[in-house]
């Protein structure tokens, strides 16, 4: 279920020191609940290549369009970052950086910036975005708690906005509602 935006820029994430840059884009209830230690096997379970691999047809055919035209236009790969954009494991203050940095990403190309008790956040940063997810633990009435994604953004240009424009339909009816029926079914 999406969830308004206020619903995340109420906790007191990590994430916010690192990404004023960046605007909230979307956020997300993610099915289920858990206690203490489900939080970890949750963002370990959604880095792996299981989670990808299981989502609809109609999701990972959407992935492999995107790939296919990423690789034919130049818009990923480690060279496609834009000369000299940090990335947020650059702006990581001394706490964070001592923590994990949390799961390699089996089949997508994110990269894991921190994982702390209640918050992960990873990211990816190519010709058109760079983007974060990020996944957090909120505590609920009963002592366990629930998780809620964030999708924060930063568009490279006029063509990166358009991008995301353009995307957010598909973003919002195919891939996020099957990526959080997913994440819900992992627990």
């Amino acid at each position: 279920m999406r969830l308004p935006n206020s619903t995340h820029m109420s906790w007191p994430w990590r994430i916010h020191e690192l990404t004023r840059d960046f605007r909230l884009e979307d956020v997300w209830a993610v099915p289920g609940f858990g206690g203490a230690d489900d939080f970890r096997r949750l963002v370990h379970r959604i880095a792996s290549s299981d989670s990808w691999q299981n989502l609809p047809v109609a999701v990972r055919a959407l992935f492999a369009i995107r790939r296919n035209i990423g690789e034919l236009l130049g818009w990923d790969g480690r060279d496609a970052r834009r000369p000299g954009m940090p990335t947020l494991r650059d702006r990581l203050p001394p706490d964070l950086r001592e923590a994990p940095s949390g799961p390699v990403f089996e089949a997508l190309p994110f990269n894991s910036i921190y994982l702390i008790d209640n918050e992960w956040a990873a990211e990816i940063a190519n010709r058109i975005v760079h983007a974060v997810l990020h996944l957090g633990r909120v505590p609920d009435r009963t002592g366990s708690f629930r998780a809620q994604m964030a999708i924060l953004v930063k568009p490279n240009g006029v063509f990166g906005s358009a991008y995301m424009a353009a995307i957010k339909p598909f973003r919002h009816v195919i891939v996020y509602p099957a990526l959080l029926r997913a994440m819900g079914a992992s627990r």
